[in-house]
């Protein structure tokens, strides 16, 4: 009952931080392309057009986030939460082409500096709104998805980050633009270029060193040995190996017990060692705990 209740929680969680990242993207979208269209802003147009993307990418990783929800099955014995990181890394491979067509964008303008014309302020007024819009969805998927460990979820966590840098650069593009600096707005293209790239690459690092099934942190090894041997009658615990399988974890570990119990005795502590492990520890779904005799008596 303990687990079902969880993946509820994280159902609900998970499901809400989705719809909110598609809402705000279709309210941006709006806004950015009429405003840019009326008040001459190619960047919030073209801004416009990477919400577009977005929104495409948040409903895909809605549909993983559901998809990785689906219990175990005969095909897929440890669930289907590696739909997750796999979607994260197709939403790092989007950043990487947007990071792409920032750099057309800013050649084309360093091609045609000469002529360029500043946009209303009204599209400055139309920035600072977005900034202020993904600055907030930003963290609130940050947070839920470091609630909930969806990987899908801090992908597009991360998509929102670059969102709020290209929306401080629009702002002080047009600003300089009215200053007398239009070449202000590509070079800050540029910048956020890079920042777009390392971003993906974060992205992708973290994706990739999930389903490689990369060493856990030393306090999640440490709060499962610490669940282990706050069972009576284990001596020992080590040979700890976890494996995610996206926002959940199985582990496998080694127990020492007293070389005079009886089978029986030995296997009683053993189930209590993984109800334990898997009750006190969130994203771990699966334990398997194999029992040796102590060495030190």
């Amino acid at each position: 009952m303990y687990g079902e209740v969880r993946i509820m929680d994280r159902a609900e969680i998970g499901n809400r931080a989705s719809k909110f990242a598609i809402i705000s993207n279709v309210i941006l979208i709006t806004l950015n392309s009429a405003v840019g269209l009326l008040g001459g802003s190619s960047a919030l147009v073209a801004q416009a057009a990477d919400n577009a993307g977005d929104l495409i990418s948040n409903l895909v990783g809605l549909w993983a986030f559901r998809f990785g929800l689906k219990p175990a099955d005969t095909g897929h014995p440890f669930g289907h939460g590696r739909i997750e990181p796999l979607v994260g890394l197709l939403i790092s491979l989007i950043l990487f082409f947007i990071a792409y067509q920032i750099f057309q964008e800013a050649y084309s303008k360093f091609l045609m500096i000469g002529s360029l014309r500043a946009p209303s302020l009204f599209t400055a007024v139309m920035a600072i709104v977005a900034f202020i819009i993904n600055f907030f969805i930003m963290n609130y998927l940050f947070t839920k998805g470091k609630e909930i460990n969806s990987p899908v979820i801090l992908a597009t966590a991360n998509q929102k980050k670059v969102d709020v840098f290209t929306s401080v650069a629009i702002f002080f593009g047009i600003v300089g633009s009215h200053l007398g600096y239009p070449i202000l707005d590509p070079i800050l293209a540029v910048v956020i270029g890079f920042l777009v790239i390392k971003t993906g690459f974060d992205v992708a690092r973290d994706n990739i060193n999930d389903i490689m099934g990369k060493v856990p942190s030393n306090k999640l090894v440490s709060d499962i040995e610490s669940a282990a041997v706050s069972i009576k009658g284990v001596c020992e615990v080590h040979d700890i190996k976890v494996n995610y399988m996206g926002p959940y974890a199985s582990v496998e570990l080694h127990i020492e017990v007293k070389s005079n119990l009886s089978f029986k005795e030995a296997d009683e502590i053993a189930d209590n060692v993984e109800k334990t492990i898997i009750n006190k520890i969130e994203i771990i779904t699966a334990a398997i705990v194999h029992v040796n005799p102590s060495k030190e008596e």
